[in-house]
């Protein structure tokens, strides 16, 4: 199976991908719908959240990013620099942990869901 997220870089970006049909993705996009049925968690809905966690939680990784959802993946880039590598890098992390110690996420839908843009 290939992994859930991916940082690569193409042309003069660096991106970031979470496929979100799979697996331990797909089981937490089930939890959180149950939580609240507005996240139903596809690429669209997975960007609202990311975006409200780093807005909350590590805004410079915003710095210059960019998004590109669809309905099985959430993609995001940078131009391509040494900030942006580490921006990418980090944001990878946060969402490994985020998946892997689910509870965080669970959390913030239950209790912060209405206040989410969520698609």
């Amino acid at each position: 199976m290939a992994d859930y997220v991916t940082v690569f870089q193409y042309e003069n970006k660096v991106g970031l991908i979470l496929q979100a049909a799979a697996g331990p993705v797909f089981s937490l996009g089930q939890k959180l719908e149950a939580v609240c049925p507005e996240a139903y968690m596809n690429g669209y809905n997975w960007e609202a959240l990311l975006r409200y966690y780093l807005e909350k939680n590590n805004p410079d990784i915003l710095i210059g990013m960019d998004t590109d959802p669809e309905a099985d993946m959430y993609e995001a880039h940078w131009s391509l620099s040494p900030e942006s590598e580490a921006r990418a890098k980090r944001f990878e992390a946060i969402i490994r942990s985020l998946v892997e110690q689910e509870e965080e996420l669970c959390r913030i839908v239950r209790e912060e869901g209405s206040a989410i843009e969520w698609d």
